[in-house]
């Protein structure tokens, strides 16, 4: 049975991939800070749980570095918007310390134990393509874990550790309940667990889902950037 460990598994995304691994026959490791949905989790049949704050470098060092893994899927994250005049350093570094660094601090504990055919899964966003409206902190995060995973593979190809980034769109999660903006074609947070899950065995090494977002998201990251501007503009309208 293949083991697959993942991070921020106690809400949206994260959970879903969690129960659907597990109910196909993954032996998963899910990690979290909220110890009642952990809990929760462990309750079902091919789960155990891990809880510690992948923002706490020593907590993932302890917890981490001695699991044994075949699929680490790393998506714990969060999402603040700026809202202007307000532009506050202190919430960029909350949103960076939990999407960008926290994904670094499991890397750190994780790399010895990557064997070759190891399968590492950093989760960014396609919030990363353009240029959208009061995104600056998130987009800004969910680009720079996506130059991150891009930049490791090709270090990693070496070791034959298998990096594979994930850009979901809009996906049904208590974070995006929080939005009050249209979100088109938005699927469940079940649907990108499945969707997920099916392009992680394939080997995928770059997976977008919804396919159609995902198309013309990044058919529109190639307009010119005084075009994007203008684009995304209108959704300030």
């Amino acid at each position: 049975m293949k083991t697959i460990l993942v991070t921020g598994a106690t809400s949206g995304i994260g959970r879903a991939f969690t129960l659907h691994a597990a109910s196909v026959g993954y032996n998963v490791i899910a990690c979290g800070r909220n110890e009642t949905a952990l809990t929760e989790l462990s309750s079902n049949k091919n789960i155990s749980t891990l809880k510690f704050d992948v923002t706490d470098l020593d907590e993932t060092k302890h917890n981490l570095s001695e699991i044994s893994f075949d699929i680490a899927v790393l998506n714990a994250g969060t999402c603040e918007y700026v809202d202007l005049p307000d532009f506050s350093p202190a919430m960029f570094k909350r949103v960076f310390e939990v999407n960008f660094f926290g994904i670094v601090n499991c890397i750190h504990a994780l790399l010895p134990s990557c064997g070759k055919g190891a399968q590492l899964v950093i989760i960014d966003s396609m919030a990363r393509l353009l240029p959208f409206t009061r995104s600056e902190a998130y987009g800004a995060s969910k680009a720079a874990v996506h130059y991150l995973s891009q930049s490791l593979s090709v270090d990693l190809q070496a070791k034959g550790v298998i990096l594979q980034s994930v850009s979901p769109g809009f996906v049904e999660t208590p974070l995006t309940d929080k939005n009050d903006f249209e979100m088109p074609m938005k699927i469940t947070a079940k649907e990108a667990a499945e969707t997920m899950l099916k392009r992680i065995e394939a080997k995928q090494r770059t997976i977008y889902f919804p396919d159609t977002f995902g198309w013309i998201l990044r058919i529109l990251s190639h307009l010119p950037q005084r075009v994007k501007r203008w684009l995304s503009s209108k959704l300030q309208q």
